[in-house]
């Protein structure tokens, strides 16, 4: 079987906000919102530990709101804590293959694999074994980012779901869609043809308390800048309402035509436009991409 890597374009609908968490083999798939209290800890003023304190929220594409999408994720607190997002390929649907079953399996695999001693904290290990444990047909882009107690982030990354890391209002490090061609993102897959663990891109770097990661799905940085990212992270204190705010954001901008997205500005970078005489009259290719939705906005605080 050839492996479709393009997305199919579906057309737009209302929206419903449906939110859930995969934290264990045992819940997953169950649909909750996930709130948790962030404030830091008054008895141990210097840190000497960290942790994440996490915030979710998953839009499905209006078209598949019955299903719950195709994306995935989990939230662990292991260690300092992990998060981790798998983005379906839709294309899979053209061969009468549910996207989503690869997704959510990854994520199920991960989840359980999570505290395995051979992955020894490390996310690209933790992707090999996941990986190796599907047995789905289909293929996902994934990322997970693994906090140590020490304040190190170690993140492993294939495809263009994506993290920003926010220090004192400004984008401190952003990791980069990994593309065969626009629109086209690496991804694992159940088919050897697709990339393996040793495709991602591995990162790490130091964090401290007050920090603020948002990992999401392509369907949050397809719709939304990064200037958008940090003036609404700026306007709530809680993690949840956070990630509320940019997942319902970027699913106003992934039906607003006029807007002039993220996703278009790429697409007009890479020769995709308006017809000639469109042009002429000086318009130019606009709009949001609908999609699956999911954000993860993480907090580092004190243990």
């Amino acid at each position: 079987m050839s492996i479709p890597m393009i997305r199919a374009s579906i057309s737009q609908s209302p929206s419903l906000s449906l939110p859930f968490t995969l934290s264990s083999t045992d819940e997953s798939f169950s649909r909750r919102k996930r709130q948790l209290s962030c404030a830091p800890s008054e008895l141990n003023p210097v840190r000497s530990e960290v942790s994440f304190c996490v915030g979710t929220h998953l839009i499905p594409h209006p078209n598949k709101v019955d299903r719950g999408g195709e994306d995935a994720f989990f939230v662990s607190n292991y260690n300092g804590g992990v998060i981790a997002v798998a983005d379906g390929v839709s294309g899979w649907a053209e061969q009468n293959v549910d996207p989503s079953l690869f997704s959510r399996e990854l994520m199920s695999n991960a989840s359980y694999l999570v505290g395995d001693e051979e992955v020894k904290n490390d996310p690209q290990i933790l992707l090999k074994k996941a990986h190796a444990a599907n047995s789905s047909i289909g293929s996902a882009t994934v990322i997970v980012a693994m906090l140590e107690r020490n304040g190190i982030l170690k993140i492993a990354n294939v495809g263009d779901c994506g993290l920003r890391v926010i220090r004192e209002g400004q984008i401190l490090f952003s990791t980069s869609p990994q593309e065969h061609y626009f629109d086209c993102p690496y991804q694992l897959s159940s088919e050897m043809v697709g990339q393996t663990y040793l495709d991602a891109a591995v990162s790490s770097m130091e964090l401290v308390e007050g920090d603020t990661i948002v990992m999401g799905s392509d369907g949050l940085f397809d719709n939304v800048f990064d200037h958008e990212i940090i003036s609404t992270i700026a306007r709530y204190r809680d993690v949840a309402e956070a990630a509320k705010a940019l997942a319902n954001l970027a699913s106003n901008h992934s039906m607003d035509s006029d807007f002039d997205s993220p996703y278009s500005f790429e697409a007009r970078s890479k020769g995709y436009d308006v017809p000639l005489w469109k042009k002429i009259l000086g318009r130019k290719l606009t709009g949001g991409k609908v999609d699956d939705i999911t954000v993860i906005v993480s907090q580092v605080v004190s243990s």
